[in-house]
Formats: C-alpha cells, structure tokens, sequence
C-alpha cells in the first residue's frame, strides 16, 4: 500500500515537472521573439532584394525627315498699291482760271478778300511737323496728320476759309479732291485742304505716305479726317500755315 502510494507521488511529480518544463520553454522562446536581440539578429541577416528583369530589344526605327519649302516674300511696294476709292466723284468742280496773277479771286478779277469771321474756330498747320491743329473756343478739339506741297509747295501764311465744296475737280492733274476748303489763290490756282485724292480709276492717291510732303501744294488729310474737318468748317474761318 506505501509502495502504490509512493509510486503515484512519484507520477504525479514527475508530470508536474514536465508541466513546468513545457511552461518555461514556452516562456523563453516567447521573451526571445520579442526581445531586442532578435531583432538585431533579423536586422544582421541579408536580405533578399527581388530584381526585375529587363525585356526590351534593339529596334531600327527611321528617323523623321523635313523638307524645307522656300517661302517666297509676297510683298507689294507700297507706292504700286492703290487701294479703291471711297468716295464716289459728284458733278462739283473747282474752278481753275489762267490769269498768271499769284494772288487772285476765283473770277480772276483781283485780290481775294479774306472773308470776314466772327467765331472762335481756328486751323493751325504746322509745316515742320506735317500736322494741323484744329481749335475752337482756344480748346484743341481735333489733331490731324497732315501733308503738304513737296519742295515748298505750301505757302506760310495767314489765311482763311474762302470755298467749301464736298467734292472739287482739278483739270491739272485729273484728279478729284473730296471736302475741298478753298484757303489762298497761286499762279491762278486755288489751294487748299482736302481728303486723298481720287485718281480716275477711282484709286486713292497718296495712301499711306500722310506725314510728309506729297502733294502739288495742297494741304492733304486722311478720308476721315478731311471730312470731319469740313463739316465742322466755316467759311471765314482763319487758317495760319506756318513752319
């Protein structure tokens, strides 16, 4: 009976030893996995980087061409344009005499007053900058680009509004002149200010060449200008050409 009961104390240490065997391995192997040394273990171990392998091959692909096509300037001078008229020519004419007088009326009977003015407008040209300013009430309303007589053509003075006709003709030189206004007679011809004139073809003439002396004495002015111009003109009002 002490020898069973012997026996089984002995069992029964026996199994609790192996009990605490499993535990404390089970306890040392789970300390080691968290521990810092296992990771610095992990970290000392190569580590496999996984490569790609490159698939391409050589290919002959032919390189672009360009032909280069000359581009041949297509410009025309200026002075061989004549753009279309913009004014149709009416049945209103200027008056040319043949009396050689410099300084006549339009009957070629004398002197040509200067009509008499009472307003406050007034018409500077300025010969050296190829510009007219136009005043009213001393209050510049209007500065035009302007072109005057080539080689002097344009007499300096003081003068005035004597003739106003929308659309003047010059036997001369075959020309027609829109927004006549008649300033001062010469060598029986009276010049003035007008719009660019219309050629018979009905071209514009002068286009494009405003700001410098172009014409046969005249004082010339854009299209626009010129009209405006004589549509807010009166006759008598003074003119002063100067340099």
């Amino acid at each position: 009976m002490n020898a069973l009961f012997t026996n089984g104390r002995t069992r029964l240490f026996v199994i609790l030893w192996l009990i605490l065997l499993f535990i404390s391995v089970g306890l040392i192997i789970f300390f080691f996995a968290t521990s810092p040394v296992n990771a610095y273990l992990n970290v000392l171990e190569p580590t496999t980087v996984p490569t790609q392998e490159n698939l391409w091959a050589f290919a002959d692909l032919p390189k672009p061409t360009q032909t280069l096509v000359p581009v041949i300037p297509t410009v025309v001078p200026t002075e061989l344009v004549l753009p279309p008229a913009t004014e149709t020519p009416a049945a209103m004419t200027m008056k040319i005499v043949d009396n050689p007088s410099l300084s006549v009326d339009a009957d070629g009977t004398g002197n040509a007053p200067i009509p008499s003015y009472s307003g406050s407008k007034y018409i500077l040209v300025d010969l050296s900058e190829q510009h007219m300013y136009v005043y009213e009430n001393d209050a510049l309303i209007y500065s035009f680009v302007a072109s005057s007589g080539i080689n002097g053509g344009t007499r300096i003075g003081n003068f005035a509004v004597q003739s106003k006709i929308p659309n003047a003709y010059g036997s001369t030189w075959d020309i027609w002149m829109p927004d006549w206004l008649g300033i001062y007679w010469s060598a029986g011809l009276e010049n003035g200010i007008h719009a660019l004139p219309i050629l018979p073809n009905g071209a514009t003439l002068w286009a494009g060449f405003l700001g410098r002396p172009i014409s046969y004495g005249c004082v010339v002015l854009g299209t626009y200008d010129a009209q405006v111009l004589f549509d807010w003109a009166d006759m008598g009002t003074p003119v002063d050409i100067q340099w």
